[in-house]
């Protein structure tokens, strides 16, 4: 289960910024206007070696309108669910009396709290941020979010506070595979894990919305044992008004980073949308196994079914090794199919590939389409081995990596996916360039064989006019 840590601070001293830095994507929207962000962002990043939740969060300042009421409910709501806390303070204005009014706030929290002193550039990194020492929370960081300055030292810090990642894989746990069901509301999830288990173990009901937290469910299928993971309904932003539903998101997160494999659910009766790609998109992102069910199957007509396929092809083309099934929760059908494919996996997910297959499958990949020259030079790879499970992570090297077209790299991680049945999880494949081994040798030629090196390229040359 990933840790989780909370931007915190005033309007407009940079937390959007640092959360993009972060998380190297651009989701959160950044301008130079106080109160841009209302609602809590959430976004993974990889942070010295672990798997973090990133939230970010509106400003917290006293004030009587009713928005700035329901940011501040925001912002307290992910302090209570965060495991640290980082105050960004603004580096140009100083120390104001706010900063301290928050401060003050944080500390009866009882969480670890980082101080980073944005907007730095421009000025002294050890003279701007030492007004800050009399917030009484510990030496405060010097960055400037936009540029990423600093960002390492951030990275650094937070690694020391946050406690150690489980050293146990969850599969390899004795409670079993751990298997995420998620989607958009009242697709069926708590009628699906009722129907698995054979019992009414969470409430059911077609209000949409009725789960509100992930619930844990431990079960035996087939010899195996599982734990089936119910989450809250994800729907998009501006749909969701209430805040307990807001606060439930993150607990989506949190349920697809400490399972095995996620089992997407999507409604038959109510047709496809751009919300389940995105849950799906949200899934893979994670790193994780994800099967795509479509439940209600039994309510569409025939020519409905035959425009749901269609559909689903075209909705779901940037994952076709997601395996898809079709099933209805309420009466059992294709259940059976569902859990093979789970099964399938989690097998592909926590697959061992050994370094000699996966290095011939690479030279055959190589003999039946090289990679493009790069700037009129071949692109040389030598050999690959694993480099981590769930997802499977695959380390190719060679010389020139770094110019291996986009197009090749999908045709590479096709090869792999098709050798080794690698349905249904993400695969990444990391390029590495190798150090030229005579880089920066002195010549190792006697004076003699330069001389005749030399008269060769004359010789050469001369027969070449």
């Amino acid at each position: 289960m990933p840790s989780t840590i909370a931007l915190v601070g005033r309007p407009n001293v940079g937390k959007s910024t640092l959360f993009n830095a972060l998380t190297r994507t651009r989701d959160a929207l950044v301008a130079d206007l106080p109160g841009l962000t209302r609602d809590r962002r959430y976004g993974y990043a990889r942070i010295g070696g672990l798997d973090v939740v990133v939230v970010d969060t509106g400003g917290l300042a006293d004030g009587v309108e009713p928005i700035s009421r329901l940011i501040s409910e925001q912002a307290a709501l992910a302090i209570e669910e965060c495991d640290a806390l980082v105050l960004v303070l603004d580096a140009r204005e100083g120390l104001t009396g706010a900063d301290q009014q928050i401060a003050d706030r944080l500390r009866r929290h009882g969480k670890p709290i980082l101080l980073a002193a944005n907007k730095i550039d421009g000025l002294d990194e050890n003279v701007a941020p030492a007004e800050f020492h009399d917030l009484g929370l510990g030496e405060p960081i010097p960055i400037a979010a936009l540029p990423r300055r600093g960002i390492g030292r951030i990275a650094g810090a937070l690694t020391e506070m946050l406690p150690p990642p489980d050293a146990t894989p969850a599969s390899r746990r004795e409670d079993g595979i751990r298997v995420c069901i998620i989607g958009r509301p009242n697709t069926g999830k708590s009628t699906l894990v009722n129907r698995l288990t054979g019992d009414t173990r969470v409430v059911a009901h077609d209000m949409p919305g009725t789960t509100r937290d992930s619930v844990e469910v431990p079960f035996e299928h087939g010899g195996k044992r599982y734990v089936l993971i119910d989450t809250a309904g994800i729907r998009r932003r501006s749909r969701v008004s209430e805040t307990v539903e807001k606060f439930s998101v993150v607990r989506s997160l949190e349920a697809i980073a400490r399972s095995d494999v996620a089992i997407v659910l999507l409604d038959a009766s109510a047709g496809l949308s751009d919300q389940d790609a995105s849950v799906l998109g949200l899934v893979l992102d994670g790193g994780r196994a994800a099967v795509i069910a479509i439940n209600k199957w039994d309510l569409p007509s025939k020519g409905e079914r035959d425009a749901l396929r269609a559909d689903t092809r075209r909705r779901f083309a940037f994952a076709p090794f997601c395996p898809v099934c079709r099933v209805s929760a309420l009466h059992g059908t294709g259940l059976a199919e569902l859990m093979r494919r789970v099964d399938a996996c989690h097998r592909a997910a926590f697959a061992k590939l050994t370094a000699s297959r996966l290095t011939r499958e690479l030279e055959s990949a190589v003999e039946h389409s090289p990679p493009p020259l790069a700037r009129g030079r071949r692109i040389r790879l030598r050999y690959a081995h694993q480099g981590g499970s769930n997802p499977p992570v695959i380390v190719v090297h060679g010389n020139r990596t770094d110019l291996v077209p986009a197009g090749w790299r999908r045709y590479l991680a096709g090869r792999f996916r098709a050798a080794f049945a690698l349905v249904g999880t993400p695969l990444r494949i990391e390029f590495r360039t190798g150090e030229n081994p005579f880089r920066g040798r002195r010549n190792l030629l006697t004076p003699r064989q330069r001389r005749r090196r030399e008269r060769l390229r004359r010789h050469v040359a001369g027969r070449s006019r």
